[in-house]
């Protein structure tokens, strides 16, 4: 049975600043004794032919490396879909891994490996994502990421301090809002407006880009309260993207961790829903406040490895 592993990630910033939390997606691939394909994630499907694969990204990477049928497939993640961890980029790259070992090739990078993600999800089903996700997954670590306007992604580690880093993992803190959501209507939204030169809409990306920047050099040179406070700029921007951004509950959680030791936060993915993030150096005060909401925290510390596997087909 072959085993792999993908990071959820935790956006910092921008585009510039993305990090993995260790909450993971895990893929199990293991030949079956049927002469068909079975596949667990939130479903159970059952399926004589590639082409019969209701799961999108299954089905398009089966049909890349041209395998099976005698094949069983097992999804298990940390974190449901539809919370902003870029799950269904971590589901890629953790796919794509185990398919890759159980075919015996090892030889992929994590560049190549994010870059075949990239082209299933974004290419073949025509998914209106970045790059980001894929790439945080495959990489791991505090990792900055520069996409240029052809595609490219430089990917380098950021310049953090340990003692920034511990900080780090111990002032954020995560809570879940009560609301899932696909961030597919969304970002086709963004794209949309993008592409037609919405100029509210490309000022507002400007400005967000702008704050990657400005989070990287702040956690470089160990500011982590400027950072706390740059969190607070971004979801002030990123509110102002669209009228789904956030909501009555969202607002009014935002609001009481502000007001109980929060110093900035915003909602981590495309919106609508899932996690509230923040940086606070009062900790157990914003915990109280989040709890008497009945609001859940998630718990979580870095992950540093990526994509990998955990086990291997004897």
């Amino acid at each position: 049975m072959i085993i792999a592993r993908s990071p959820m990630r935790i956006s910092l910033g921008g585009g510039g600043t993305d990090l993995p939390s260790n909450k993971y997606v895990y893929i199990m691939v293991n030949e079956s004794w049927h002469d068909e394909y079975v596949l667990k994630y939130s479903q159970l499907e059952r399926a004589r032919t590639i082409a019969d694969i209701k799961h999108p990204i299954i089905r398009s990477a089966l049909e890349w490396f041209e395998m099976g049928p005698h094949l069983e497939i097992v999804s298990i993640a940390d974190i449901p879909q539809g919370t902003g961890l870029g799950s269904s980029g971590s589901f890629t790259t953790a796919l794509l891994k185990a398919l890759h070992a159980y075919q015996k090739n090892d030889w992929l990078s994590p560049n190549e490996l994010a870059e075949q993600a990239c082209r299933i999800e974004i290419e073949i089903l025509n998914e209106p994502v970045g790059k980001q996700d894929h790439y945080i997954s495959a990489f791991g670590g505090l990792t900055c990421f520069e996409i240029g306007v052809d595609g490219k992604v430089d990917a380098y580690p950021a310049k953090i301090s340990e003692d920034t880093r511990s900080r780090l993992e111990d002032n954020l803190a995560i809570f879940y809002t009560g609301y899932s959501r696909s961030a597919y209507d969304m970002l086709a939204d963004q794209n949309k407006r993008t592409n037609a030169s919405d100029s509210a809409m490309l000022e507002n990306l400007h400005n967000i880009k702008a704050l990657g920047h400005r989070v990287k050099d702040a956690l470089e040179k160990g500011e982590t309260q400027q950072f706390g406070e740059l969190l607070n700029e971004h979801w002030q921007h990123k509110r102002k993207r669209s009228e789904g951004m956030s909501n009555t509950r969202i607002d009014e959680l935002y609001s009481i961790a502000m007001q109980n030791g929060a110093i900035g936060g915003k909602l981590i993915g495309a919106g609508g829903g899932g996690f509230l993030m923040f940086y606070t150096e009062e900790k157990n005060k914003l915990r109280n406040a989040m709890q008497k909401t009945g609001t859940k925290e998630m718990r979580f510390r870095f992950d540093f490895t990526g994509t990998t596997l955990l086990g291997d087909r004897n």
